[in-house]
């Protein structure tokens, strides 16, 4: 008798062919988290994961008592015929992976987990998280020669106590440069700077500049007379150079120092507001940074961190460390005083209060000084761009067609005019770049 009329004629064929593909789908399902068991390391994995296959293992135990009632519920009334019987070949193997139909999460529909569990498989199925390995900063090349030139003699003059004003304003200015290498580079820079002043010098021992074409013509002066004339370049630029490199630190602090007092006495209000939640003191520092609203106090919150965490002073001493070292005045103050807060064992949410309403104070003072500042600094504009070009170019042409003094064309006198105005714009510019506070004034 065929099969398929057998599955007619007895339902229970047909109960028994469906337990065994469940069977099948079962164990290929047991055997893909076994995989997972051991590749995993994480133990709360590892514990939903054996709570599946043991869920799993029952239900197959269920399947196998439903196939054992299904045989023994079979009763044919006579044998059936070996030889006309096709054999029967299944579709698929025991160790092909079920449909996503059939199971979801790990599990058949039937036996389905709990909804906290699937999340929890489904945050520990993600993918990892790639670690970025930083990458070394390599020397600079100019600073390595600098330093395999000058090294030995920046030793011994700091070891002298010499460049101790360079040594704390590279500090407080938070350069990347070891006091040796920087005080090396300045000495390879200044001897650089010579080098170059020499082939300047001798460029103009030989030639002038004039302002219309060819613009560079043979010198006319003796050449005793034209030595004495340019030798100050020789001493000018690297003389100019040394100062430039020697006071660019104590310029640069400054500057951080000015951004710094910008943000100081909002971030204080922010502190005191953290501060009430009694948490610890060094904690107050780690969220201000996680903020990221303040991006230069953030980089001496962090050296303070460092010290507590790292180099592990306590926090007392760490703050009065930071206060020493810091580019800030007032930050130091804060520091000070926080740090003689903790130890008499004050009120921390006050301290921050006043220090607040003060530095706000203060705050409002300096818009109010560069406010007024911005008037004088308009009407100095009227007079010395404005006025004072026009009366001038007066008086030059006054003098050119009276003929007394210096006779100029009109088209030098045009240049001229151009040219100072442009000169005065540019340095009256760069003096209010430099007078403004951070963040506009």
């Amino acid at each position: 008798m065929p099969i398929d009329k057998l599955k007619e004629t007895h339902p229970s064929v047909a109960e028994l062919k469906e337990n065994f593909e469940k069977q099948k789908k079962i164990a290929a399902e047991i055997n893909n988290l076994s995989e997972d068991l051991k590749n995993s390391r994480d133990q709360e994995e590892r514990r939903i994961i054996s709570s599946q296959i043991n869920s799993l293992k029952n239900s197959l135990k269920k399947s196998g008592l439903e196939v054992i009632e299904s045989t023994e519920s079979i009763s044919l009334p006579k044998p059936l015929d070996v030889a006309q019987t096709p054999v029967y070949t299944p579709e698929k193997s025991w160790q092909q992976i079920p449909k996503k139909t059939d199971f979801e999460g790990g599990v058949s529909k039937k036996e389905k987990i709990s909804s906290l569990e699937k999340m929890a498989l489904k945050r520990m199925k993600k993918k990892e998280v790639k670690v970025v390995k930083k990458k070394e900063k390599k020397p600079n090349t100019y600073v390595k020669l600098a330093s395999n030139m000058f090294g030995n003699t920046s030793m011994s003059l700091i070891n002298k106590g010499k460049f101790y004003s360079l040594r704390r304003d590279l500090i407080r200015a938070n350069l990347e440069f070891v006091p040796a290498n920087y005080i090396s580079v300045i000495f390879f820079t200044t001897l650089v700077s010579f080098f170059a002043a020499l082939l300047i010098a001798a460029f103009f021992l030989f030639f002038s500049l004039v302002a219309f074409p060819p613009f560079i013509v043979p010198a006319e002066t003796a050449f005793g007379i034209r030595f004495l004339q340019i030798f100050w370049i020789v001493l000018a630029i690297p003389a100019g150079v040394f100062g430039f490199a020697y006071f660019y630190p104590a310029m640069e602090k400054k500057s951080v120092e000015g951004k710094i007092n910008q943000e100081l006495p909002f971030a204080t209000i922010h502190m005191s507001s953290i501060s009430n939640s009694m948490i610890e003191p060094s904690k107050i520092f780690e969220i201000i940074i996680t903020t990221e609203e303040y991006p230069h106090l953030d980089k001496e919150f962090t050296k303070l961190l460092n010290e507590v965490n790292i180099y592990g002073y306590d926090l007392v001493s760490a703050l009065r460390d930071m206060a020493f070292n810091s580019p800030s005045r007032k930050l130091g103050e804060l520091y000070n005083g926080l740090a003689i807060t903790i130890t008499s064992g004050g009120d921390l949410p006050e301290f921050f209060d006043k220090r607040a309403q003060t530095l706000l104070f203060e705050h409002r003072l300096e818009r109010e000084k560069h406010a007024k500042a911005a008037e004088t600094f308009m009407d100095i504009y009227i007079s010395v761009v404005i006025a004072a070009p026009m009366i001038l170019m007066l008086l030059l042409i006054m003098m050119r067609v009276s003929g007394l003094g210096i006779s100029l064309s009109t088209q030098m006198i045009t240049l001229v005019m151009v040219l100072g105005v442009a000169l005065m714009n540019i340095l009256f510019l760069a003096f209010l770049h430099l007078k403004q506070p951070e963040g506009g004034a």
